[in-house]
């Protein structure tokens, strides 16, 4: 390790503080910014991009790391060839790109609020075709500067060294077999007895108070976080300073306990990051695919299991004052609401079985809106299309197709394949978790998510970004990931109902 090395440290710290000052102004502008604010807000966004974009830009920068030497130490080593990275995709892209960037993002996610809740995909589109423009530039720049295609430097952004070559075949396989798979499931679902459900209404305060002591059960550490509410769920904040998001209906506790579940997750994975290595770029996450795959750990495989309803049944009776032995309150009523299958309009509320036909369907829509395939003004009809030859469904308006997510008013095209690969991981990881300790799930089953929790801080959390995902998956695991976990885990679940699953 030379003095460039440890000048570019000093650097990537000053990097790191600006990033979590970004990180909290965009988490308030979603949860608690009013919208008088959202102009200023977003030239406050864009100038501190741009400023990022400076310092990681410099002309010493580059001096530095063409000098930089970290010696023998893998983790400096690591951390060397992070930093070299984003300076190269930064070094792509000019300053004004970067912050009329962020400013489209951010005036479209505002305008997508009002549109969602109108249903208008009308109001939106003239600011979705500013990001979509931008994003455009963006990817052709990234990929120019990489050797990548626009699209794949898309997902590199968020999956660094994945590639829709990687990507297609492990789709195109999951699509010919969902259907038969979706109507098995609901076949063998159908001939069940019918369950009774839980009755409302499910007053919010009572909601709020049972996610967070579910949340810390998890082992969210509370002096380091916080719950809030937001149009759409999500995790954000800072180092040390984790801020997560649901939203709750009167109607119906499941969606939000289980949009705090799943933001837990993320949560955690943050919370679990190496501390000595917080400021620095190798201490990041290891990718969105690692990201999802933890939430989706939590919320799907674990938190939705047999075992674990048999735990959170009475904290259900509790938070709603309900008494033992009501009807519909019981752990087998809750299971099978938990896994309950019916393919519906709204990808965060969806079930695992049906959910990957949503990820389908906005990872061929946006390859094509990036490569112009697609007219933009043709994107309601085209999603529409989509849903009804995947799941069979007739969406009735915007609101509840192209406009549900934000993701891509906020420019976050690439991401979604995400998801369906974190499902997979996710699958993968607690195969291989309960492998390696079978006190894991005795555990859940008592509302104990410690062994779990060490056992992921061993193999993924504590790893940050010093490996690659493959890499970091194929170590914890024993090979490299597929979909073989994911799709034994649903024919487990949903077909053979395993008393375990």
């Amino acid at each position: 390790m030379n003095k460039a090395y440890l000048s570019l440290e000093r650097h990537f710290a000053r990097l790191s503080s600006l990033n979590d000052a970004l990180g909290i102004l965009g988490w308030d502008k979603e949860v608690m910014m009013p919208s008088g604010a959202a102009e200023r807000r977003a030239e406050n966004l864009a100038m501190l991009e741009g400023l990022r974009h400076e310092i990681l830009t410099a002309p010493v920068m580059a001096d530095l790391l063409a000098e930089a030497d970290a010696g023998n130490d893998l983790w400096r080593a690591a951390n060397l060839e992070q930093m070299r990275r984003q300076h190269r995709q930064a070094t792509a892209l000019p300053g004004d790109l970067v912050e009329a960037s962020a400013q489209a993002t951010s005036r479209c996610e505002m305008a997508w609020r009002t549109a969602r809740e109108e249903s208008d995909f009308k109001s939106l589109e003239p600011h979705l075709a500013e990001v979509l423009r931008l994003t455009r530039e963006t990817a052709i720049a990234t990929g120019q500067a990489m050797g990548l295609t626009p699209y794949d430097a898309l997902l590199d952004s968020f999956d660094p060294g994945t590639r829709q070559t990687d990507i297609d075949p492990i789709f195109t396989s999951l699509a010919s077999s969902l259907p038969e798979l979706i109507g098995t499931v609901l076949e063998r679902q159908n001939n069940l007895p019918a369950a009774d459900q839980p009755i409302g209404p499910f007053p919010i305060a009572r909601q709020e108070a049972l996610g967070r002591r579910l949340m810390q059960h998890m082992g969210f550490d509370v002096t380091r976080g916080r719950l809030d509410v937001s149009t759409h769920p999500f995790c954000g904040g800072a180092t040390h300073d984790v801020r997560l998001t649901t939203r709750y209906v009167e109607a119906d506790f499941i969606p939000a306990m289980m949009g705090v579940l799943h933001e837990t997750g993320h949560a955690l994975y943050e919370m679990g990051l190496p501390a000595e290595w917080a400021s620095q770029p190798v201490g990041q996450s290891g990718g969105m695919t690692l990201h999802e795959s933890q939430s989706l750990l939590m919320e799907m495989q674990f938190c939705r299991s047999r075992t674990f309803a048999n735990w959170l049944a009475p904290q259900v009776r509790t938070a709603f004052d309900i008494a033992d032995g009501t009807q519909g309150w019981d752990a087998t009523s809750l299971h099978r609401h938990l896994t309950h299958v019916e393919p519906g309009f709204i990808r965060v509320d969806a079930d695992e079985v049906t959910y990957p036909a949503h990820i389908l369907v906005r990872y061929e829509l946006e390859k094509a809106l990036i490569s112009g395939d697609l007219p933009l003004s043709d994107l309601p009809a085209a999603f529409n299309n989509r849903l009804h030859a995947l799941l069979g469904l007739h969406v009735p308006d915007d609101r509840r197709g192209c406009l549900q997510d934000i993701h891509w008013p906020a420019g976050l095209f690439g991401y979604f394949p995400c998801y369906a690969l974190g499902a997979m991981t996710a699958a993968q990881l607690r195969t291989a978790a309960c492998a390696a300790d079978p006190t894991i799930l005795p555990a859940i089953g008592q509302g104990n998510f410690t062994p779990l929790l060490a056992w992921l801080r061993q193999n993924v959390h504590g790893r940050a970004r010093s490996a690659t995902m493959p890499q970091i998956v194929r170590d914890a695991t024993g090979k490299p990931l597929d979909a073989t976990a994911y799709l034994t885990h649903i024919h487990r679940r949903y077909i053979d109902c395993a008393p375990d699953a």
